[in-house]
């Protein structure tokens, strides 16, 4: 650089030939123009954060890197993990043992960054989170609460669900309970057809459980008539004579076909007739 040429303050003038100096946005400063231009403010002391300091930040916010300190124990917060509180820093342990929650289980502090499990309103270390039978971790598994425990699915299952009497495996939801006896409800079908009988007529016969059409084909009477079932379960209506039955709408004469059903009836031999057809008999 030539004795012709300046080397200026870009504010003030002055030369810096021979003086600390500051670059901003390819312009030079002269140390005291720089802070009084751009400089932040320390949030702690107040007092600008010259060039011959470490700015740091959060959210904003400056200090001197002497100043960075937890609000409670004032100790430095310079590569450390910190909370932020209500506008104040402060080192873990201040935080946790101010805000932190208690665990339910060893009642120590949850601190910031650890894993925890919360369930209404309480809070556990996650080491601490107990099935209360096999007091295995329960961690992300699902889990059922009993009185004033926790515990894993199976565990609940083998102590407290009703075990199905058709599949043996634990009823946790949806059973059906039949002759003090409890079924899932995928499991209670027709001993026949195998039918899902939830929601649907059934009956029984020696304790198994029946839908209406098997229990009809399997042990009703047959109509003389029609041959076939006749299920007075079904609300179907029936005439009885000498150990024989017939539909209501099967009952009439063997020779005209003439309703029987409320008239009087001859019979010959195995033949039931109408009074007309009988006397000519």
């Amino acid at each position: 650089m030539s004795s012709s040429e300046r080397f200026d303050c870009h504010y003030c003038k002055d030369s810096l030939l021979g003086k600390k100096y500051t670059m901003k946005e390819d312009t030079q400063y002269c140390t005291k123009c720089y802070e009084n231009l751009f400089a932040n403010c320390c949030e702690a002391c107040s007092l600008p954060i010259g060039c011959n300091f470490k700015d740091l930040s959060y959210k904003d916010h400056h200090w001197h890197e002497q100043c960075f300190k937890c609000a409670k124990c004032s100790r430095s917060l310079v590569e450390k993990a910190f909370a932020a509180k209500e506008d104040l820093l402060l080192c873990t342990e201040c935080y946790a043992h101010d805000y932190s929650s208690k665990c339910n289980t060893c009642k120590k502090t949850i601190m910031p960054g650890s894993r925890k499990m919360e369930y209404k309103g309480n809070s556990w270390h996650e080491t601490c989170f107990l099935c209360h039978r096999c007091q295995q971790p329960i961690g992300t598994k699902s889990f059922i609460p009993k009185d004033s425990g926790y515990f894993c699915v199976p565990c609940f299952e083998k102590q407290f669900a009703y075990q199905c009497c058709a599949c043996k495996k634990a009823i946790t939801t949806g059973g059906v309970t039949y002759q003090d006896k409890p079924w899932h409800r995928e499991c209670f079908l027709c001993i026949g057809c195998r039918k899902q009988l939830l929601g649907q007529r059934f009956t029984s016969r020696e304790n198994y459980p029946y839908c209406l059409e098997c229990f009809s084909n399997l042990y009703a009477k047959k109509c003389v008539g029609c041959t076939k079932s006749i299920s007075s379960l079904a609300g179907a209506k029936y005439i009885s004579f000498e150990e024989r039955q017939w539909h209501s709408e099967c009952f009439s004469c063997m020779q005209c076909s003439v309703s029987l059903v409320g008239r009087g009836f001859l019979t010959h031999r195995d033949d039931i007739l109408c009074t007309d057809c009988g006397r000519e008999k």
